[in-house]
C-alpha cells in the first residue's frame, strides 16, 4: 500500500476514535445535566422565610405555645425536669412550626412572650446537590436553637405574686395565636407548666373550703369573663403538685380537664412533675 494511503487511513481512524470519544463525553455531560435537573426540579419547593421570625411569609405550618407559671418558686428537681421538657419541645418542633415561649404576667392578667420564632430546619434531609447543609445548620443554631435555650432559662426564673390568673393568660394566648383565620386550620398545641391554682378576685381555688366543683366556677364572674375558644388546640398540662395548698389534686386535675373541653380544646395529657 502506498505510504500516502496508509497515512490517510491512520488519520481517518484517529478521527473516528476522536469522534466516538466526543460523542461519549457529550452523552456523559447530558446524563449529568439531566440528573442535576431531575434533582433540582423534583426537590421540594421551600417557602420564602421572614428574616425576623424564620416563619414562611404565608404563615407557620403549625403553632406550639408554652406557658410557664413561675408565680411560685419551683423546686430544683422540678425546674430541671421542666427545662428538659422544654428542650425536647425545641428539638422535636417540626420545620416551619412556630414556637412561642411565654410567662405568666400577673400584673396585667395576661402572658408575656419571651421567644417567638419558627423552626427554619436544621439541614437534616436537605438535597446535597442543591442545598448547603452546613449553612442551614448554622442558621438553625443561631436564629432558633440558642435564642430558645436562653428563653427557657429566663422562663423558669421565679417571680413571686399574690394572684395567679391562669385562665386570663390562656385566653390571651388563644386570642393572639389561635383565633386568626389561618391559624384555625393548622395544628395547634398549648403546653402549660403550672400548679394550675387559679386565684383572682373573680374566682379562686383557694377559697370555699376547697370546693373545686365546676358548678361553683360557672356561677362566678370568671366563667364568662374568661370564656375562651381554643379552636381545637391540643393541651398538655405539666402539673406542679403543691399538696400544702391543694390537697385533692385528682379533683383539681378533673376541673381543668372539664375547663379545657368546655373551652373547645382537647386535653392531650396531664403530667405530674417530679420533685413536688
Amino acid at each position: 500500500m502506498p505510504r500516502t494511503r496508509r497515512r490517510r487511513a491512520r488519520q481517518d481512524n484517529n478521527f473516528g476514535i476522536a469522534a466516538v470519544g466526543g460523542i461519549a463525553l457529550f452523552l456523559l455531560a447530558a446524563v449529568a445535566l439531566g440528573a442535576f435537573g431531575w434533582f433540582y426540579f423534583t426537590a421540594p419547593v421551600r417557602p420564602v422565610l421572614n428574616a425576623q421570625s424564620n416563619c414562611p411569609t404565608s404563615g407557620p405550618d403549625g403553632i406550639s405555645v408554652v406557658l410557664v407559671d413561675t408565680s411560685d418558686d419551683l423546686p430544683a428537681t422540678t425546674k430541671s425536669e421542666v427545662q428538659k421538657i422544654l428542650d425536647d419541645l425545641v428539638s422535636s418542633l417540626p420545620q416551619y412550626y412556630l414556637l412561642e415561649i411565654r410567662v405568666l404576667d400577673v400584673a396585667q392578667s395576661r402572658s408575656t412572650p419571651l421567644f417567638a420564632r419558627c423552626n427554619p430546619g436544621d439541614g437534616t434531609g436537605l438535597n446535597k446537590w442543591t442545598d448547603n447543609e452546613r449553612l442551614a445548620r448554622s442558621r438553625w443554631l443561631e436564629t432558633f436553637r440558642k435564642p430558645a435555650e436562653e428563653a427557657i432559662r429566663k422562663s423558669v426564673t421565679p417571680a413571686k405574686a399574690t394572684s395567679s390568673p391562669i385562665m386570663a393568660a390562656i385566653q390571651d394566648i388563644a386570642i393572639e395565636q389561635f383565633s386568626p383565620e389561618r391559624a384555625r386550620n393548622i395544628p395547634k398545641k398549648l403546653t402549660v407548666i403550672s400548679d394550675m391554682i387559679e386565684h383572682t378576685r373573680d374566682y379562686s381555688q383557694y377559697s370555699r373550703g376547697g370546693d373545686l366543683t365546676y358548678q361553683r366556677f360557672k356561677q362566678s364572674p370568671a366563667y364568662l369573663k374568661y370564656r375562651t375558644n381554643l379552636y381545637g388546640a391540643k393541651v398538655t398540662i405539666n402539673y406542679v403538685t403543691r399538696p400544702s395548698v391543694m390537697a385533692d389534686t385528682n379533683r383539681h386535675a378533673e376541673f381543668w380537664m372539664t375547663w379545657v373541653k368546655d373551652n373547645s380544646g382537647t386535653l392531650d395529657l396531664i403530667h405530674r412533675l417530679q420533685g413536688t
